[in-house]
């Protein structure tokens, strides 16, 4: 029987009883039970509409022979003479650098902070002593920012690369299967280190090298071509290609770029506040009743809202979460989130953010405009504190958007701390206002959701880089010098774990064609 696909809805009391989907799949099907039947769950999801939320499974219902799924496991392969370096050892990275050892070519990966455990020594020196080292951070590392995220593996994107066979490689260096049929798959910032620290593995196994703090302070360019890069200050690596996979926080390989004469373009990007819940409050407005049934996973959210034309809407959110310090440079204050696997800490957080245009930082055509403006912002953050530590200014969501400030202030996730201050005065002048006039107009919609059992947090202005690196549309190399293909969110091409993966591995297609024309 060739596998035929309906959609059950079940009640979280069943979800986790195999019998009852099976029972409710072949009805739905109109096939009678039968041991050389096979039933499997190829999708799920959450429907939260109503005040009994169910879970949506799409099941496969076929001969056993028919719905075994393939197994994707990556294999070494004998390596040719091509060299590339890989800038960035991020899911672009990483996954560029898969993509050209199947291929033949050997990646040279530099990253300019730690290897993925290393990295937690740095991370618990921020909180503690409010240090930041600029190389390693919640930022910079291996990884790449989402590492110490969440993992989010949801994406929009889903036409730009084969989603399924990042999920697929993910789960062959050790991601849990749940990951391929879940709607809104993650995996958890205590589970991700293992990922990757196993794909750095495969890639050392195939042939690939990988180098840690080994940060790019210069390009090597000759005859209109990038050849290679200058590390640490002295030290020449040349190479056939440089894909370059920063992420959105390396300014100051903007500014390298910029000083090489190559062409670089600023771009808009958002800007806003981590907004913090009581997690029971998010389960009762998303799921409409409280409190959340055993078998329902902490609700999230995805909001959105115009005010005066100007978007405002929700931004990495993450159920029973924590608010982290992600400043990448002493002097600033940078604002993120977080969750464990489980999911299961007290609070819910989310950047809400507001829409910032080019004309909103300044008129003229500096390039680095969006990215100067970004971070004057965080600079003017953190001097509003102790100018010592990473402690946050927080204010109530009735009192920012009313434009007091909070007398008192409840707990929080964030353990450097947060203190009361004029958060709506803080911000800049459109984005205080486009969230504050947005609050209540959410709170009409998610009952609650403006309430004073929120808070705000700012600042929250890392959402995508300030700057694009263009590359032509074909061939996906740089516009103004060969041999230099710009990839993933620091180059303004993607957004997240999934998109950045799928860019990495369509740039390192490009480059293999780019080698071998046709």
């Amino acid at each position: 029987m060739k596998p035929i696909f309906v959609e059950v809805k079940i009640d979280p009391d069943h979800i986790n009883k195999p019998g009852a989907i099976r029972k409710a799949a072949l009805e739905k099907a109109g096939v009678p039970d039968d041991k050389d039947i096979s039933t499997r769950v190829a999708r799920r999801s959450i429907d939260a509409r109503s005040r009994r939320p169910k879970y949506v499974l799409r099941v496969a219902v076929g001969e056993k022979e028919a719905v075994e799924p393939e197994e994707s496991v990556f294999k070494p392969i004998t390596l040719g003479g091509r060299r590339v370096i890989i800038v960035g050892a991020g899911p672009a990275g990483y996954f560029a650098a898969l993509t050209l050892l199947e291929n033949g070519i050997r990646p040279i990966l530099l990253e300019r902070g730690k290897d993925v455990n290393s990295r937690r020594k740095d991370l618990k020196k921020i909180y503690s002593e409010g240090l930041v080292h600029p190389d390693s951070n919640y930022c910079f590392g291996e990884g790449g920012a989402g590492t110490y995220s969440d993992g989010k593996l949801y994406t929009r994107a889903t036409k730009r690369g084969n989603v399924g066979r990042i999920l697929d490689l993910l789960i062959a260096n050790g991601a849990p299967v749940d990951i391929r049929i879940d709607a809104h798959p993650h995996l958890g910032s205590n589970v991700l280190p293992r990922i990757v620290s196993k794909m750095r593995e495969d890639i050392i196994a195939c042939g690939g090298e990988v180098h840690f703090e080994a940060r790019v302070d210069d390009f090597l360019v000759g005859d209109d071509r990038m050849t290679g890069v200058v590390i640490n200050g002295d030290q020449r690596i040349t190479a056939d290609a440089v894909l370059l996979a920063t992420g959105h926080s390396a300014r100051d390989i903007f500014r390298s770029l910029m000083a090489r004469g190559i062409t670089i373009e600023a771009k808009p990007f958002a800007m806003g506040v981590r907004i913090e819940h009581p997690q029971p409050l998010i389960d009762s407005i998303f799921y409409h009743h409280s409190p959340r049934h055993e078998n329902l996973p902490a609700a999230s959210y995805r909001i959105a809202t115009q005010v005066d034309g100007r978007g405002v809407f929700s931004f990495c959110m993450c159920p029973g979460g924590y608010v982290v310090p992600a400043s990448t440079a002493p002097g600033e204050l940078v604002l993120n989130g977080m969750s464990l696997a489980a999911r299961n800490a007290p609070f819910a957080n989310a950047g809400l953010v507001a829409e910032i245009r080019l004309d909103d930082v300044g008129a003229g055509n500096d390039p680095l405009r969006a990215l100067e403006f970004q971070a004057s912002v965080e600079k003017a953050m953190f001097a509003a504190g102790d100018g010592v530590t990473q402690k946050a200014p927080a204010q109530l969501v009735a009192d920012f958007v009313a434009g007091r400030v909070s007398n008192k202030l409840p707990k929080s996730s964030y353990i450097p701390g947060i203190y009361s201050a004029p958060v709506h005065e803080l911000l800049p002048s459109v984005v205080s206002e486009s969230l504050r006039n947005a609050l209540p107009v959410l709170g009409r919609k998610h009952k609650g959701f403006d309430s004073n059992e929120a808070k705000v947090l700012a600042v929250e202005s890392r959402t995508s880089s300030p700057v694009r690196i263009p590359r032509d549309r074909e061939t996906l190399e740089h516009v103004s010098i060969k041999g230099l293909f710009p990839c993933g969110e620091g180059a303004g091409y993607a957004g997240g774990i999934i998109s950045a993966a799928m860019d990495g591995e369509k740039v390192a297609q490009a480059i293999v064609r780019s080698f071998s024309p046709a």
